[in-house]
């Protein structure tokens, strides 16, 4: 006869692995991504997400973000992925936040860098391109950018970029060339477009003007010079005595017409006492220098001096050029200028007013007066397009300031040799100093005055609102009614805008879209214009051509016919331009054929969003070209991210060998893991990418799926009926519906605050720690061992239920491909996508701080309870937590009150534990940052369960389980009736 001792004995011995509510579930723990990912997206085209998406969102309010377009030229790099992610994820969110969000995305196709490619090819196979006609070149310029267009797109939706890419726009559409030709001539028709002459910025070796955004600066070495203008018109005291300027580009002498001084400055009146050279300046001549500067340049001309007196620059009006005799027979005036300092040089400024801005304010700015003194006016051009000095420079035609190579030429020296020859150099040195280098050829530039097209900033115009202003005040106005994120993006673009000159447009290229104007050979006069009656009749002809066959129309033999004949007595009078618009221009037009006539867009957008640099390129010509047309910004909000940068924040080069491939990520690791660092990263500071960063964000990743995968486990066999109802719920079922309350606001505000990076800490902090390093942890005997009725199992899938719907939604913008498998692991369906949902929201009854301030109490308890027990674990005293009932010793009054109704060995995961009111003993176990909690060790007492592994005093209270507990014997007896295996 067998023995009670002895069933329960051979019962311990039992196998109840198989009896355990388990988790199940086909989502893998390793994700697969590189192979499973294109499935997804094959999956989301056959099903035509993002039509349904358009079709379930009518009616709704719409939300655009408009994509600022790349270039189309060669693959992407990490800084097209960062800022495509970026976009998809406020298109995606805001999509799932309830609104119409419909995304078009976009490309820049005219400019340079294609015809530099193009004009390799040509050069690769001994073609001239000079021999070509204008729109066979263009056709190939067309084709090229077609093709990098087609390789971009299909390498931003491998991303899981989502957007309208059947009808994407691009600049070199044939209706997109029409409408951008149809802009221009509103400036034309509002009269701040005029041709002009100003110093622009040149690129010899792209034999283009170049626009602010076009240029970056470089270090770089410079000639600098000290030059002597005798004062021919002035003060007794100061005849016979020189002014002397200081300037980097001695180049530029030949243009010089005035000198510039501030009224702020101290000028003095110095005397050379010594000198070592026999060369240069000698003792007795008198020099003018700022008071501050004097010591400085005489000592650079190794010169001893003496000051004999003050000087008034105002008193001075004109002096002698210093190369007066070698064709350059004229007076030069003293102006006075905002933009002269003490900081450097000699307190003069040399002013050139064909080779730079401020030089040239300051002579427009005088050219009434000088006029009325008869001094010419006329600014020489002295530069010619392949930087040689033409005849306006006397004695140095044909010399090159730089070559078509981008190197320095001969022209400085030859200037330095005229100056010497001349007795009027004081000095000469050399300078490194950051200049402006074209941030295509990375070659220097120079300022050289050109005949070109500009739209002014400071004349008055009247908008299509009906407001008369400046277009400087109107794009003011609009910077100051404009969002930023960060704000300090306003700061920059107000700055920028406040102090730019003139804008640029046109450029001496081929492939782009014309300014497609006419001018009188006689009159100068532009058409069309408000003036002309036949403005209206001329544009809609030049915007239909282009709508039918592109800006080609412009280009063809009798195009001026085509477009004049009848609306001007002799076509033969007008010049066609041929110049082409600044691509700066195209793009900042693209509100206006993408939002503005598209009836599925609206205008103004949302929010633009693009790099930092576009400060002065996109936000900036978008904000000027609407603002000239439309009188307001196209955009609500503008958004801008910082530069990608390697792990040790350098900038990426190949010569460094530090760059980082998106497509290499995508191939190795998967799209969803360079999403995941675009999420986790603080997008508006420069960020970091690299090996070591990429296999954190991979870890990242891991611990999240497998939360994910954990609860799909659990709920494999949970059924909508098996619910429970919040009111029966237990406290701790509560307490985390509760954190999902407060997280569903931090998600939505985040969101619609762009700040991404807060939402994936918050999200993955209560996945991997709340989740599953505490509820998780704790719940896993009711989930594994309860019965089948249990309500505190029941209650947890009701919980894990609703979490797993809330993190799958709201992590779908970040995770969308991870997050569909796992939305269709647990709601199986032929035809549904979790990006059709929209984000799950917490209940109302939901919050409750006065149970979360509880416990928040209980987890600090709980967090001096498992760090008494890691101690035993690391000396091997247990092994499982299970092992221990230790005695808890809690002093302090709310810390007691918050865990009398709370079963603490449950929440310690112990099989035991003993809440002892008041100080514990000296030697118990204790944690700085919680006070009045103290742990003493102390094992289970019992037998260990077969089942739970609980050691406990009810073992085999069920004859017929007599190795397990009797809740334990209760979930065999249910899981029996169920017909599930025992």
């Amino acid at each position: 006869m067998t023995s009670q001792t002895d069933n329960a004995a051979a019962d311990s011995q039992r196998d109840y692995s198989k009896t355990l509510f388990l988790p199940e579930t086909e989502f893998p723990m390793r994700a697969g991504l590189p192979q499973r990912e294109p499935e997804w997206l094959a999956r989301w085209d056959s099903l035509d997400v993002f039509g349904k998406l358009r079709a379930q969102s009518k009616g709704r309010e719409k939300f655009i973000l408009h994509d600022g377009p790349p270039y189309a030229n060669g693959h992407l790099h990490i800084g097209h992925a960062l800022n495509k992610i970026l976009k998809d994820i406020i298109s995606r969110s805001f999509q799932m936040l309830g609104y119409d969000s419909h995304y078009v995305p976009g490309w820049d196709c005219h400019g340079l860098p294609i015809e530099w490619k193009i004009e390799e090819q040509y050069r690769a196979k001994g073609k001239d391109k000079d021999a070509v006609p204008i729109n066979e070149f263009r056709a190939e310029c067309r084709a090229f950018a077609q093709h990098w267009m087609d390789v971009q797109a299909e390498e931003f939706q491998r991303l899981g970029v989502d957007g309208d890419w059947d009808k994407r726009y691009a600049t070199m559409d044939l209706r997109s060339e029409a409408l951008i030709a149809g802009e221009l001539m509103k400036f034309a028709m509002n009269g701040l477009l005029y041709r002009g002459s100003k110093p622009v910025m040149w690129s010899v070796v792209e034999r283009t003007a170049l626009a602010e955004a076009e240029v970056e600066y470089q270090d770089y070495q410079s000639d600098t010079v000290w030059v002597k203008f005798p004062v021919v018109e002035g003060p007794d005291a100061v005849k016979g005595a020189y002014v002397v300027i200081w300037t980097t580009t001695p180049w530029t002498m030949p243009g010089n017409r005035a000198i510039c001084y501030s009224k702020r400055i101290n000028y003095g009146l110095y005397e050379v006492t010594g000198a070592e050279n026999d060369f240069g300046p000698q003792a007795g001549e008198k020099l003018i220098f700022a008071d501050a500067l004097a010591a400085e340049s005489f000592e650079k001309a190794k010169l001893t001096y003496k000051r004999i007196s003050d000087v008034n620059p105002a008193s001075i009006r004109a002096c002698a050029h210093p190369l007066r005799g070698k064709g350059y027979e004229f007076d030069v005036p003293l102006l006075e200028g905002d933009h002269v300092t003490d900081d450097a040089g000699t307190g003069f400024v040399h002013t050139a007013p064909g080779h730079g801005r401020e030089d040239f304010e300051a002579w427009m700015d005088a050219k009434r007066d000088l006029e009325a003194r008869g001094i010419e006016t006329a600014i020489p051009y002295t530069v010619d397009a392949d930087g040689r000095f033409t005849k306006a420079a006397p004695g140095f035609e044909g010399e090159q300031v730089i070559t078509d190579k981008g190197d320095k030429g001969k022209a400085n020296e030859a200037v330095i040799k005229a100056l010497i020859e001349a007795d009027r150099l004081f000095a000469r040195g050399r300078l490194k100093h950051t200049y402006p280098h074209s941030w295509r050829s990375k070659k220097p530039v120079i300022f050289r005055n050109t005949p070109q097209w500009f739209i002014a900033m400071d004349q008055d115009f009247e908008a299509t609102d009906g407001v008369t202003g400046t277009l400087r005040d109107r794009a003011l106005k609009a910077i100051s009614d404009t969002r930023f994120v960060p704000g300090a993006g306003q700061t920059r673009l107000n700055a920028m805008i406040a102090q730019r000159p003139d804008w640029v447009i046109s450029r001496q290229r081929a492939w782009g879209v014309p300014i497609s104007v006419f001018v009188n050979k006689y009159s100068d006069e532009v058409i069309p214009n408000a003036g002309f009656n036949g403005s209206d009749e001329l544009m809609g002809r030049i915007v239909d051509a282009f709508t039918a066959e592109g800006a080609d129309a412009w280009f063809v033999d009798g195009a001026r016919e085509r477009f004049l004949d009848g609306l001007v007595t002799d076509p033969d009078e007008w010049e066609k331009v041929d110049d082409i618009l600044d691509v700066w221009f195209e793009s900042g037009s693209t509100h206006a054929f993408v939002l503005e006539k598209r009836e599925d867009m609206k205008w103004p957008a949302d929010v633009y969003l693009e790099g930092t640099d576009q400060h002065r390129g996109w936000f900036h010509s978008s904000l000027l070209e609407s603002c000239g047309t439309r009188g307001r910004a196209p955009y609500d909000a503008v958004i801008t991210h910082g530069f990608t940068m390697d792990e040790e924040g350098r900038k990426m080069s190949k010569s460094l060998g530090n760059t980082v491939v998106p497509q290499e990520i995508v191939k190795q690791y998967g799209a969803d893991i360079l999403r995941c660092w675009v999420a986790t990263t603080d997008y508006a500071d420069d960020q970091r990418i690299g090996p070591e960063i990429v296999k954190s964000n991979v870890d990242a990743y891991r611990k999240l799926r497998n939360t994910m995968r954990w609860m799909l486990g659990n709920l494999a066999h949970h059924k909508p009926e098996e619910d429970v109802a919040f009111a029966d719920m237990p406290e701790l079922e509560r307490y985390v519906l509760h954190r999902l309350a407060e997280l569903d606001k931090l998600v939505q505000d985040a969101y619609r605050a762009f700040d991404f990076k807060r939402i994936s800490q918050a999200l993955f902090n209560f996945s991997g720690v709340e989740l599953s390093a505490i509820y998780f942890d704790i719940r896993k005997d009711a989930l594994y061992c309860d019965p089948i009725s249990s309500l505190r199992r029941r209650a947890c899938l009701t919980v894990l239920d609703h979490v797993f719907d809330c993190l799958c939604t709201w992590l779908a913008p970040l995770l969308p491909f991870t997050m569909e498998e796992a939305w269709l692991s647990r709601h199986p369906s032929q035809d549904g996508s979790v990006h059709m949902e929209p984000f799950h929201r917490a209940k109302a009854e939901w919050k409750n701080d006065d149970l979360a301030a509880k416990w928040r109490r209980v987890r600090a308890v709980r967090r001096v309870v498992t760090g008494a027990l890691e101690i035993e674990r690391a000396a091997k005293t247990i092994g499982s937590s299970l092992e221990a009932a230790p005695k808890v010793y809690v002093a302090d009054a709310d810390l007691w009150a918050s865990v009398q109704s709370v079963d603490m060995a449950d929440i310690c995961i112990t099989s035991g534990l003993d809440l002892i009111a008041g100080e514990g003993p000296a030697e118990a176990f204790r944690l700085e940052d919680v006070a009045g909690v103290s742990v003493v060790f102390a094992r289970a007492e019992g037998q260990k369960c077969a089942r739970s592994w609980k050691i406990t005093n009810d073992i085999g209270a069920d004859p017929d389980y007599p190795g397990i507990t009797a809740r334990d014997a209760k979930a065999m007896r249910e899981r029996a009736e169920a017909g599930l295996p025992v």
